[in-house]
């Protein structure tokens, strides 16, 4: 579902190799985690993923779509969580919900069964209503979940997801997570936290210094 071939990205005119010649290929109906310490590469290699990022060489294809050729095709394909959400203070909850289900092009009846769902599912239902810049840091992650869920993605890519969210939430998270992949669908996901990994991970890579030293299961 996810494949790098060969991808590499620096910084200060290449005088910082940020990521360095990485291949990964990440599957269908796996919880895949990407795992390394503070500025290993992790985040700059998701948002070449995402497309925040162009890559400096190499190729990226989510479901067989190149990321540079065809980037709106292969954005429906999926949805992000960053590790710090931006999102619009001045929007309710719900405006901003229905915001991205318009993005996305969800019916009408379609929305209001899953922010129901995924608003219930992270409790924050009660405070849709409420302009976003009321929001506790936690709130803005659930939020920021609730509306990467909405359009049902075939995968989902999360940047630190656990950060901000309270221990219920993180564990309605990680079995919400489960689910899809039981369901054919992936999830890639960045961490620092090998407890977190080792719990739910069907697969992990490690990223040092911008290259990928391992890749495989937990065992």
């Amino acid at each position: 579902m996810i494949k790098l071939q060969n991808v590499s990205k620096s910084y200060s005119k290449g005088s910082v190799k940020a990521v360095d010649n990485i291949n990964l290929d990440v599957k269908s109906g796996e919880i895949f985690g990407f795992l390394g310490p503070n500025g290993a590469g992790k985040t700059t290699t998701i948002k070449m993923i995402v497309g925040i990022l162009k890559q400096d060489s190499g190729n990226i294809t989510i479901d067989g779509i190149d990321t540079i050729d065809n980037p709106i095709e292969a954005k429906m394909k999926f949805s992000y969580v960053p590790d710090s959400p931006e999102l619009y203070d001045k929007l309710t909850g719900i405006d901003y919900l229905n915001f991205l289900s318009d993005i996305y092009k969800v019916s009408k009846e379609d929305r209001i069964d899953r922010i129901k769902k995924y608003s219930s599912l992270f409790e924050i239902e009660n405070s849709l209503r409420d302009f976003i810049e009321s929001y506790s840091l936690g709130m803005k992650q659930k939020l920021a979940l609730v509306g990467a869920l909405v359009h049902e993605p075939d995968i989902f890519i999360l940047d630190e997801p656990m950060v901000g969210l309270d221990p219920k939430s993180a564990f309605n998270l990680k079995k919400h997570m489960r689910e899809r992949c039981e369901n054919g669908k992936t999830v890639f996901f960045s961490t620092h936290v090998m407890e977190v990994a080792e719990k739910i991970c069907d697969r992990i890579a490690i990223i040092s210094k911008g290259k990928i030293i391992a890749v495989g299961t937990i065992e």
